[in-house]
């Protein structure tokens, strides 16, 4: 179904720059757009994005479903500008949509999942949202997690709640299962709570995630033997290759992003509190806590914030750059050097009304694109898109 959005343009530029002089080229270059509606009772959030090759941007997002416990899919398309373009609304017989929304074969695909038997779809669509095409993947997986493209492969975190196992798997992309192995949670209703909860959104967001160590080991981020852990795994052996443990579901790693074979930036929460650690030296073939990974903590985050890692490359330097959620209900974004993890520079988004981050890309022109939720009079949750160009980033050097 589609429907026509109403936006509101903010201002072309954020409160935390000031700018003597309006130069409309650069106002295109740079912005802030915030895509609102004339349904009060509509509820649209992002979960992930990319540059099309247009230029453009293509969203997708979830919305709230009246008849389901579950997420709705939403997809959105905004032209280089930040114009709002198209969106649809899929189906409600699909639902739960998850990152990572990926560019593979002339098409751009996620993994979503059938509300009724559970079990995992790939979904198709194109630069126009022109048709959304959705299938079974070739295999018993359910309840999607994450997902991260390895090559031309899906690394894919799943859960299966009939036997109560996280199952990684690497899938082609017509959907079909080439490799695969699962990790039991534990046993007992308690520790399937919060993952139940995480799908049906009544409680804490876990930051799952999946992925691959370049050439090497498969990782997955999420449930183990009782604990929220970073499991390092060559989908070939009962145990895992390695583990880092963290504390139950109150601590653990909050995202991921390999650098070298045992070298990550990474962030940890532990009992509310955020760390990150830009250059953090991980054993993939060892059992290790993520307490003693140490970080530097940052009080001005909300607690359990969620934070995302990019490796860009901004003005001919190759930097990483966190974002996340400050206690200010702004987006922080942190740009530290990837060579050494020393801090550059910090960059906050968002003015007036809360902001919350959803993901953080790099854009054509050497700039950033960050995609959010913004609360419009503090109350109304509408989808935020802040376009940041090289100029706005002069100080990443």
């Amino acid at each position: 179904m589609m429907k026509q959005l109403f936006y509101l343009f903010l201002g072309t530029m954020l409160m935390v720059s000031c700018v003597e002089e309006t130069n409309p080229e650069f106002d295109q270059k740079s912005f802030t757009k915030i895509y609102d509606n004339n349904l009060f009772t509509t509820n649209y959030f992002p979960i992930d994005m990319v540059q099309t090759e247009d230029g453009g941007y293509l969203i997708l997002g979830g919305r709230r479903l009246e008849d389901s416990n579950f997420t709705g899919i939403y997809l959105m398309k905004a032209d280089k500008e930040g114009n709002f373009v198209s969106d649809v609304e899929v189906d409600e017989s699909f639902v739960n949509p998850i990152a990572q929304l990926a560019f593979m074969n002339n098409t751009y695909q996620f993994f979503c999942m059938d509300p009724l038997t559970l079990q995992v779809q790939l979904a198709q669509t194109d630069a126009n949202l022109e048709a959304v095409n959705i299938a079974p993947v070739n295999g018993a997986l359910f309840y999607p997690c994450a997902a991260r493209v390895d090559g031309n492969s899906f690394i894919l975190l799943s859960y299966n709640h009939l036997d109560k196992q996280s199952v990684l798997a690497v899938l082609n992309t017509s959907g079909s299962i080439t490799d695969s192995h699962a990790f039991t949670i534990g046993a007992g209703e308690e520790v399937e709570e919060p993952i139940i909860n995480h799908f049906i959104r009544t409680g804490r967001q876990y930051p799952f995630e999946a992925g691959r160590i370049q050439g090497g080991l498969y990782y997955f981020n999420g449930f183990y033997n009782y604990t929220f852990s970073l499991v390092f795994t060559n989908l070939n052996q009962d145990e895992p290759n390695g583990v880092i443990q963290g504390i139950q579901d109150d601590g653990g790693l909050s995202a991921l992003q390999p650098l070298s074979a045992n070298t990550f930036a990474t962030a940890r929460f532990n009992f509310g509190d955020n760390y990150l650690l830009p250059r953090a030296t991980l054993n993939p073939t060892g059992i290790s806590s993520s307490v003693d990974l140490g970080g530097n903590t940052l009080p001005e985050l909300e607690p359990n914030a969620r934070i995302k890692i990019l490796r860009a490359s901004i003005n001919e330097k190759n930097v990483l750059v966190y974002g996340s959620n400050t206690r200010s209900k702004q987006i922080g974004l942190y740009f530290y050097d990837e060579a050494t993890g020393t801090f550059i520079t910090s960059k906050y988004l968002g003015f007036s009304n809360p902001f919350e981050i959803a993901q953080v890309i790099s854009t054509e022109d050497g700039g950033l694109a960050v995609c959010g939720t913004t609360y419009v009079a503090g109350r109304f949750p509408r989808i935020c898109l802040i376009k940041l160009h090289p100029e706005d980033l002069e100080k990443v050097r």
